[in-house]
């Protein structure tokens, strides 16, 4: 019995070990990234990331996630840029982007606050990661998110957008506020447009290819600038090409060059059959002739008589 049990116990464990390994060689996720640094532009604006257990845990998490973004977009890869240490709250951001502040980051999964870095992902997914403007303005910043992170338009077309804000209750949960007032931005340049009372906006997007929006600060209030990437298609257009034209011109003047020749030479085959059409000269020969005729029969009755 005792044998059986061990036995059961090392095939269980060799069962699990099997579970991790082939959990580490062939999950995956694919989610959208966003890296927000302290001057409140997008290094990486909703790039697509396939996430895998990199530091094998057995886990797809957020630490997983940001080690391969670095490694995919910033120069040096994560051993440059990204760090984290082991404190008595568990694994927590020492460096982001390069940046080192003294932990002053944050990151949103699906725009709700994660707990950590462990915290799991799953296809599908957005995270957002930040480094705090102001380490000391705690109280007076907040995250904030669109209510759509991609969409499709034409070139000229025109788009409402919401932007909302993380607030907390007594109870330390979070709670989404419209922003009113926020500047709208595409490409980091300001436009005139600026959210209402209940933080809607509309976007006239005037440049085919990729736009990234954005919305900047308020008074009194720093927003984590948020994201939503639009791809705007060109706008059909018409031509004519040369050749069309020319050919059209040819075919023009050959038909009328035609239809000139036709009419002069009609003109000249009916002058020649009747001399009535307007033919002087054989007017004239005939009257000329008539008149020799005449004086002739004339001289001859005379010598008749």
């Amino acid at each position: 019995m005792k044998k059986f049990v061990a036995a059961a116990a090392a095939a269980l464990i060799t069962c699990s070990a099997m579970g991790v390994t082939a959990f580490a060689e062939d999950a995956s996720a694919d989610i959208l990234v966003t890296v927000t640094d302290a001057d409140s532009k997008h290094p990486v604006a909703m790039e697509a990331v396939t996430v895998t257990d990199i530091d094998n845990d057995g886990k797809l998490t957020v630490n997983d996630a940001l080690v391969i973004t670095h490694d995919k977009f910033y120069e040096g890869g994560s051993e440059a840029g990204y760090k984290t240490v082991e404190s008595q709250y568990g694994q927590s951001i020492d460096k982001l982007w390069g940046v080192e502040n003294n932990g002053s980051y944050g990151y949103y999964i699906n725009n709700n606050s994660a707990m950590g870095l462990t915290d799991e992902l799953k296809s599908g997914d957005t995270l957002s990661a930040f480094i705090y403007p102001d380490a000391n303005a705690w109280a007076t910043t907040f995250y904030s998110w669109f209510d759509k992170n991609t969409t499709e338009a034409n070139e000229g077309d025109e788009i409402e957008v919401t932007l909302m804000r993380a607030s907390f209750d007594e109870n330390y949960q979070m709670v989404p506020v419209a922003v009113e007032g926020a500047a709208i931005t595409v490409d980091g340049e300001a436009t005139d447009v600026k959210t209402d009372a209940e933080g809607k906006a509309k976007i006239k997007l005037d440049k085919a290819g990729k736009n990234v929006i954005s919305a900047g600060s308020i008074e009194g209030m720093t927003l984590i600038a948020p994201v939503l990437i639009a791809d705007v298609k060109a706008a059909e257009t018409t031509t004519t090409t040369t050749e069309e034209t020319t050919t059209t011109t040819t075919t023009a003047t050959t038909t009328a060059t035609t239809t000139a020749s036709t009419t002069a030479s009609k003109a000249a085959t009916t002058a020649s059959a009747s001399p009535q059409t307007g033919d002087t000269g054989a007017a004239v020969s005939l009257v000329l002739l008539g008149t020799g005729v005449f004086a002739a029969f004339s001289l001859r009755k005379k010598h008749e008589n």
